[in-house]
């Protein structure tokens, strides 16, 4: 108790405070552009951090990371983009919400959602770091191959209208995934010859191929923005309070979608995309109106928000406990840490117990921040998209979507796959394909593909390898999970129609 009394004061102080608002705000605006990423934000933070020391640096880019996760939804809202990989199911109802004039009470929805999932898991991060991390190492290539496969059977939900499409678009995602060089075996796979195209094709590339372009040939398409002037702007106080009563009056669904976030946050590798879709799913999938998810219900933006801001904290577990980054940009976080010799572990807690609770305890006041920062600057761009007309924000917003793809690995031939995929992703949307089962077959048919390789490899002296993917309990459970999952998914299908018969 000491050591967080100690903690909290040092964090209180006007400069440290300062930080903090300084890094939500940069993150906030850095996250709603397409394709820069939180590990994009917290690598352009890195060079700062050299001149503070290691208290100030390790705040200032966890509150980068907090700012950058929940701005992804403001893109995600008002354009049909999401501005992280985080934000994807936050499209689902939050666009459709924007297009019915609601665009502010589903920013309002998703900042205090954002707020809320923020504090749980900087609170979880507080009391139960050593039993999250301990079940983290448990999770082998086994178990993220079945993690992979679960996530899979998102798509039954993710399709709409045909489960056949969705799977189709899922494959398409596995296919795209298996371009470029073999995680596992080196080999070159489906380049063409061509060997530029032996660096894959990245997430972000085509996230914003897929979600980014279509939106804009479409408003091309109209001759006008998608989004419909809201008739109930009010004050930012009456909506924060409209918003709060949304989101509380849902608590199961919320303590739900927090609980997820926590659990896949701590499996290293798995990431706020699967996080807050298997969220949406279970929200989608336990909701008394299943049918309006898609449609403008503020309970699919609850379960995506507060579940990937959840993330933020929970892949800390395993980086503060055992030095392993839970997701990408906790690498960063991780050298600024090295940087100024400190090692992950028991040591961090006992022999520097300030600054590591320092660290924590920021991050949560920088969920705190989000509240009033997103509130007012969800107002800001909200009103900017509005008044600006089609045909300046179509070019403008195409520039920076470039900007952000050419920047990630500065590479030309990465803006021509994602224009590729965007022509290619337009063209399907009117056959009934959507995006999502696309993306979601790509991110995890990597995770899929390194998983069943280790495990079979790890199983040569077994005379069938692949009994090693069911050796372990874990991976029974999660084997008996996907069956229970896909058993409730089909069962009301068959109910229906027998009732329809």
């Amino acid at each position: 108790m000491d050591i967080l009394i100690a903690a909290a004061l040092a964090v209180l102080q006007p400069h440290m405070l300062i930080i903090i608002l300084l890094g939500v705000t940069a993150g906030l605006f850095v996250g709603a552009l397409p394709g820069l990423t939180a590990t994009m934000a917290l690598a352009l933070m890195l060079p700062f951090t050299f001149t503070l020391d290691a208290l100030e640096g390790l705040v200032a880019l966890g509150a980068v990371y907090m700012g950058t996760i929940y701005g992804g939804a403001f893109t995600a809202i008002l354009l049909n983009t999401p501005g992280t990989p985080s934000s994807i199911a936050t499209t689902f109802d939050g666009h459709p919400m924007a297009k019915q004039g609601r665009a502010l009470e589903a920013i309002s929805v998703a900042t205090i959602a954002s707020v809320v999932g923020g504090v749980v898991g900087v609170t979880f991060l507080l009391i139960a770091a050593p039993p999250l991390a301990q079940l983290a190492l448990k999770f082998g290539p086994a178990e993220m191959f079945w993690v992979a496969i679960l996530g899979l059977t998102l798509i039954g939900s993710l399709a709409t209208g045909s489960l056949l499409k969705g799977l189709l678009g899922g494959a398409i995602g596995l296919l795209i995934g298996t371009i470029g060089i073999s995680p596992i075996g080196g080999e070159s796979r489906f380049t063409f010859g061509w060997p530029p195209l032996q660096a894959g094709v990245s997430l972000i590339v085509a996230l914003i191929g897929l979600f980014v372009i279509p939106e804009l040939l479409q408003m091309i398409r109209r001759g006008q923005a998608s989004l419909e002037p809201s008739d109930t702007i009010g004050n930012t106080g009456f909506q924060f309070m409209s918003a709060l009563r949304t989101v509380l009056s849902k608590p199961v669904n919320l303590v739900r979608s927090c609980a997820i976030g926590q659990v896949i946050a701590v499996i290293p590798g798995a990431g706020g995309s699967i996080t807050s879709l298997v969220a949406y799913n279970e929200a989608r999938r336990w909701s008394k109106t299943p049918e309006t998810f898609g449609k403008g219900n503020p309970e699919g933006i609850v379960a995506s928000e507060s579940s990937n801001n959840v993330m933020v904290a929970g892949s800390m577990v395993p980086l503060l406990t055992l030095g392993i980054p839970g997701a990408p940009p906790d690498a960063i976080i991780l050298g600024v840490m090295l940087l100024h010799g400190l090692r992950p572990g028991l040591d961090l807690f006992t022999q520097t117990g300030v600054l590591a609770n320092g660290f924590i305890i920021s991050m949560g006041l920088a969920a705190l921040m989000l509240a009033p920062i997103g509130l007012l600057g969800g107002r800001l761009i909200y009103r900017v998209i509005i008044r600006t007309p089609h045909y300046f924000l179509v070019p403008t917003i195409l520039i920076v979507t470039i900007l952000g793809t050419y920047a990630l690995r500065n590479n030309v031939i990465d803006v021509a796959i994602m224009l590729g995929l965007g022509v290619v992703g337009f063209l399907i949307r009117g056959l009934g394909l959507h995006a999502a089962p696309i993306v979601l077959g790509l991110i995890l048919g990597t995770i899929a593909e390194q998983g069943y390789v280790q495990s079979v490899l790890g199983g040569m002296a077994l005379d069938i390898p692949q009994l090693r993917l069911v050796a372990n309990p874990l991976s029974q459970v999660l084997i008996a999970l996907i069956v229970l999952v896909i058993v409730w998914a089909a069962w009301p299908k068959r109910f229906s129609r027998k009732k329809q018969g």
